[in-house]
């Protein structure tokens, strides 16, 4: 069942790319500023923030991935998506405070504050090495596989393709031109995948005719603990190691809420992103659970999306959903590239030459190509992986992430941690975790040898917490600084809404717990 592109959709795809790439230049030479480069100027409004932090985490690697796991194990990989508000909830009433009244920008900043200066150059090391693993990898062997899915190249060509596009926007100075766009570009694929969603439950018969069409377990979030995949246990114990460091340590998204107007700004916009996340696995998941019914003969987890597309959109609409995937998909791979050679070029090389803004940039652009070429050779061993995509990325996502999740979880709440524990449990821990995340890649020593990768975070996690604890009972505090309690901290902001702002979080957790008593 091939669906070729049709002259029509060619028209809107180019169109829309030009029409995108217009828009962004115009609105970069009208803003010339680059004080608001990074906070915008700590002027955010709730829905700005909430918008900012959707556009963020929604991309195509999520379209892949989403309907990836859709497709083979149905709805489960909704808890990715609908326990996200509890660590959201974190991010607005426990960090949030401690990151505006401390005053920084950056997460190494943090670090630096609390730790001191080892802590910090560790965060720069892993941030470029995550980046570089997980973010430009994942994001290259994603547009790959859409690519090669919509126009049928090879896919390493379409890996080729994407990091050579990619690369030109970022080094030629052309991003700024995408990334303004990018609210607007989630804004299409979320409408095209609403579309995508009423158009297969219609050919399907509406939901009843896709519960029948299912096996039983499609449609459990919390499977039984022998279930070897998505046990609950593994679910509840796995997902919050990730999500503590994803939705509250990582620079991309908690940089969003540092632009608040004030906090509570900044927590009703933590609050928005919660409450769209809700929408999510049924724009997002639901495509791939529709295309196992409709197209399983004849479509995989990993181009399930694309198969939905080009099988039920009509031409035009097509082209337009196509056009929304590639630009969205630049922009991924381009953000990628360029916070790789930011973190690069200004973290790591101006430290060891002093160079003006000229050959800044100059190196900069040399290291977007690095990059680059290392993001390609990255993605094609995640080719021949053997694993699905989600699965894939997730993992890596979560054998890196205790780490950072132990050391910030105890940073801001347990005064007597030391900074002589922290950089065991960064650098040691970090260590182990990259070595653990490559077998896991590969499959060494065996496949089958690892752990699901949500117990395998769970057990590292659990590990490197003992091991701050018994550091920082047998060690002194040597650098950086104990942070204020939460109390001292809220009465220091004289937080205006505390009742409101715990009352609406009440009414969120209400609406979730209905979630998932109807889906088990």
């Amino acid at each position: 069942m091939n669906v070729t592109l049709s002259w029509l959709d060619y028209l809107v795809l180019l169109l829309y790319l030009v029409a995108l790439l217009t828009v962004g230049i115009h609105l970069s030479r009208k803003n010339q500023s680059n004080a608001d480069i990074f906070l915008g100027g700590r002027s955010l409004k709730w829905w700005q923030i909430g918008f900012s932090m959707f556009s963020a985490n929604a991309g195509p690697t999520m379209l892949v991935g989403f309907a990836s796991i859709g497709f083979s194990q149905g709805i489960v990989g909704s808890n990715f998506e609908w326990l996200a508000w509890v660590f959201l909830l974190m991010l607005a009433m426990f960090f949030l405070p401690h990151y505006l009244t401390t005053k920084i920008s950056t997460m190494p900043q943090f670090l630096l504050l609390r730790f001191g200066k080892k802590s910090y150059n560790f965060l720069v090391i892993y941030s470029l090495i995550s980046i570089l693993v997980v973010w430009l990898g994942g994001a290259l062997y994603a547009g790959g596989l859409i690519i090669s899915q919509i126009f049928g190249w090879s896919l390493m060509q379409s890996m080729i393709i994407v990091a050579v596009i990619a690369t030109s926007f970022t080094a030629i100075g052309g991003l700024k031109a995408v990334v303004r766009t990018g609210i607007f570009q989630s804004i299409i694929i979320i409408v095209s995948s609403i579309i995508l969603t009423y158009m297969g439950l219609h050919k399907i018969g509406g939901i009843s005719g896709l519960v029948q069409q299912t096996p039983k377990n499609y449609w459990m979030l919390f499977r039984p603990a022998s279930d070897p995949e998505y046990s609950w246990i593994a679910v509840l114990l796995g997902y919050p190691v990730v999500a503590i460091y994803y939705w509250c340590a990582d620079q991309t998204i908690v940089q969003k809420v540092l632009a608040a107007e004030n906090i509570e700004e900044g927590q009703y916009g933590a609050m928005f992103i919660a409450a769209l996340k809700i929408m999510m696995p049924l724009i997002f998941i639901f495509p791939g659970i529709m295309c196992f019914v409709l197209f399983r003969n004849v479509a995989q987890p990993d181009n399930a999306y694309v198969t939905m597309i080009k099988q039920l959109m009509p031409h035009g609409l097509l082209g337009l959903c196509v056009a929304a995937l590639v630009a969205a998909l630049i922009d991924t791979v381009s953000s990628a590239l360029n916070s790789f050679s930011t973190v690069f070029t200004l973290d790591v090389v101006s430290r060891f030459k002093k160079m003006d803004d000229t050959t800044l940039r100059r190196f900069g652009k040399l290291f977007t190509v690095v990059a680059a070429i290392l993001a390609i050779g990255i993605a094609s061993l995640y080719s021949h992986s053997g694993k699905g995509f989600f699965d894939l990325v997730q993992g890596l996502v979560s054998i890196l992430a205790p780490p950072l999740s132990v050391v910030f979880l105890a940073g801001i709440t347990w005064k007597r941690v030391t900074s002589i524990a922290a950089n065991v449990v960064l650098y040691g821990g970090g260590l182990a975790c990259l070595i653990i995340g490559v077998c896991y890649v590969v499959g060494y020593p065996y496949k089958g040898f690892w752990p699901h990768f949500l117990m395998l975070s769970f057990y590292i996690f659990c590990v490197l917490l003992v091991v701050m604890v018994i550091v920082s009972l047998l060690t002194k505090q040597t650098n950086g600084k104990a942070l204020p309690s939460l109390l001292e901290t809220n009465r220091k902001m004289a937080l205006g809404n505390g009742k409101k702002v715990w009352l609406l979080w009440g009414a969120l957790a209400v609406v979730m717990a209905l979630i998932y008593i109807l889906f088990n």
